[in-house]
């Protein structure tokens, strides 16, 4: 079968069968066209039905040594590792099929990599934020108050950039109490939201009604200066731009509102197996990653409070400290 045929199917197969969203097919392709443009690069009739599994090792090396013009590594780990799973995807598809007979995935590994804490805002900085967006709403100017809507629901619905893109007015109960998002594999979850929060979005759906903002018949929620929805670069830079102007530091994104919204979750009680829920994971190991982050707050109150950590603490602190 020619590789063009196989990677058409799969594409169908991820699209179709799968429903996986328009932007981890397109990651999917990309790592295929990484592949097959290297295969070819060693081989002029090579085919994805012949790869072995020292094929595979080979090009995970040629990304391993892939330098930039700096001479900086060109790939991480991490991004190596996605790759492979793509390729490993594609493979577990073609054994399904029929079209190759053993698992040339069985003798590689995936490289070792540094597990990273997800950055996310501290709650005292969370603060000034929701106080300076619930301001913003009010605003004259519906730009302003798209983008302070675009805040607050990132971060009290803990939503991925393409879930809060893709919310239409009708996805609301009547009320604006709960939200129904369609995630990742077309999974369909409610999520509840706060009594403030409905108000406000209420408001807000009534002041771009009567303000004539969408020309046309787009039922999307958060719409572009042009009246259709909001791209994903509009998004990013929207969430960045107000984040920054609040004074936060550091990486300014959509994901990290989403990772604070967990992170505070987890850090006032709530249960792992709710907040895998609310954000629509499949594995409870997806939403585990945040146990490092509340361990990293206890090591940091360690080292404040005890009095053997080496620093200015007493054994006063550490009294009071349990105290909470």
């Amino acid at each position: 079968m020619q590789n063009h045929e196989i990677i058409d199917r799969f594409l169908n197969y991820i699209t179709a069968e799968r429903r996986y969203s328009p932007l981890t097919v397109r990651n999917y392709m990309h790592d295929i066209e990484v592949f097959t443009s290297w295969g070819a690069s060693t081989s002029e009739e090579f085919r994805l039905d012949k790869v072995e599994g020292r094929d595979l090792r080979e090009w995970l090396m040629a990304l391993s040594d892939a330098k930039t013009e700096r001479g900086t590594r060109q790939f991480s780990a991490a991004s190596i590792n996605r790759a492979m799973s793509s390729i490993r995807s594609l493979y577990k598809y073609m054994r399904r099929e029929g079209i190759v007979e053993s698992d040339v995935f069985a003798t590689v590994k995936s490289l070792r990599t540094q597990k990273r804490i997800p950055k996310f805002i501290t709650q005292q900085d969370m603060v000034s934020v929701v106080e300076r967006v619930l301001a913003q709403l009010h605003s004259e100017d519906w730009i302003e108050r798209r983008d302070a809507l675009l805040v607050l629901m990132l971060y009290t619905c803990g939503l991925r950039l393409a879930e809060i893109r893709a919310i239409d007015h009708d996805h609301f109960d009547d009320n604006y109490s709960t939200l129904r998002v369609l995630g990742k594999g077309d999974k369909e979850r409610m999520i509840p939201i706060l009594k403030r929060v409905s108000a406000e979005i209420g408001d807000y759906i009534t002041k771009n009604l009567a303000e004539n903002i969408c020309t046309s018949q787009e039922k999307a929620l958060f719409l572009s200066k042009r009246g259709e929805r909001i791209s994903r670069s509009d998004v990013q830079r929207s969430v960045a731009r107000l984040l920054r102007e609040c004074g936060v530091q550091g990486k300014c994104s959509p994901h990290v509102l989403r990772h604070t919204f967990a992170t505070h979750l987890l850090n006032d009680g709530a249960d792992l197996r709710e907040i895998q829920e609310l954000m629509g994971h499949s594995s409870l190991r997806a939403t585990q990653v945040y146990t490092h982050s509340n361990i990293a707050q206890l090591r940091s109150i360690y080292d404040v409070a005890h009095p053997r950590s080496g620093g200015a603490a007493s054994a006063e602190k550490l009294r009071k400290l349990g105290e909470h």
